[in-house]
């Protein structure tokens, strides 16, 4: 039977070349789109749990000296500026530090192809080490979730206290709320507060976190003389006090990221980062006008 279909194919495309033509251009065409699949299928899975060595290295990424994952500490922040100063007021023992350039992709609403593209995503999940939990169907071999290849006892997300650093928080925090939940679930992400306000004496100086903790430091000083002034950006931290304020565990805040109301969590990272546009507009009229001081405008 076989030899009767070939033998037939071999008179049809005699026959017709052009036609023969046509049908080798697409088998050609499916054979390069499988062959370039399975490059991308292994590609991806080496760059979520892939090992980084000199040859194999994140770009920007800056590693620490500790190979134990019980004590090492991997701090996220907010482009190269913060990078420069964060290591410059870390503890190279045991304090990593991967920047973000930008804002990433919103993985709440983009789908799994889109997200495994981002460099700056496979870049930060390939540090991270310990691969992904997907679900439904997805395309390829991706690295599944394993808690055991995790490499980092804390995961930091450091960003400046103002708009478009709380704005990259939160997209990171939907990076790791959509892509590896449990991580949350296990008490591993943690936020760095970055302090509002600086207030110097002669003989001091106090970092207020809010306007509460400014209004009692200024009532603490019993009348002495001080000067105030808003906190500036990580970018321009010095070392002594990105380390006093940011790195040092004695001395620093962190917020842990938990699932403390995760029903609530669910509902309202759908209403401002996912596809639930009415429940959105319904949250602007009820509660836009609370906001509309920070509303960024584009007028000087």
């Amino acid at each position: 039977m076989t030899q009767f279909l070939r033998h037939n194919l071999e008179i049809y495309f005699a026959e017709k070349p052009q036609e023969a033509d046509r049908i080798m251009s697409t088998v050609l065409a499916n054979k390069r789109a499988r062959e370039k699949s399975e490059s991308t299928r292994i590609e991806v899975k080496k760059k979520l749990v892939g090992n980084i060595d000199m040859a194999n290295r994140v770009e920007k990424f800056v590693g620490c000296r500790s190979k134990d994952p019980e004590v090492r500490e991997l701090y996220i922040v907010e482009g190269n500026s913060a990078l420069a100063s964060v290591k410059t007021g870390r503890d190279a023992e045991f304090q990593a530090i991967i920047p973000v350039r930008g804002k990433t992709l919103n993985c709440l609403k983009a789908s799994y192809e889109r997200i495994f593209k981002s460099e700056i995503i496979t870049d930060l999940l390939r540090v991270i080490g310990c691969g992904v939990e997907l679900k439904g169907k997805v395309k390829g071999d991706i690295a599944e979730f394993s808690p055991d290849l995790l490499r980092w006892n804390k995961i930091i997300i450091c960003t400046d206290a103002d708009k478009d650093g709380f704005q990259i928080r939160t997209l990171i925090l939907t990076l790791f709320y959509r892509l590896i939940p449990t991580l949350i679930k296990m008490g591993r992400i943690y936020i760095a507060e970055s302090p509002l306000y600086e207030i110097n004496t002669k003989d001091d100086t106090f970092f207020a976190y809010d306007e509460a903790e400014k209004t009692k430091i200024i009532e603490g000083l019993g009348g002495k003389d001080y000067k105030i002034q808003r906190s500036k950006g990580l970018g321009e931290h010095e070392p002594e006090m990105m380390w006093h304020t940011t790195m040092n565990p004695a001395t620093r805040r962190l917020i842990r990221v938990n699932e403390t109301d995760r029903e609530a969590t669910e509902i309202m990272f759908d209403t401002m980062l996912g596809d639930n546009l009415p429940a959105r507009k319904d949250y602007i009229t009820k509660f836009g006008h609370l906001y509309i001081n920070d509303l960024d405008t584009g007028d000087d």
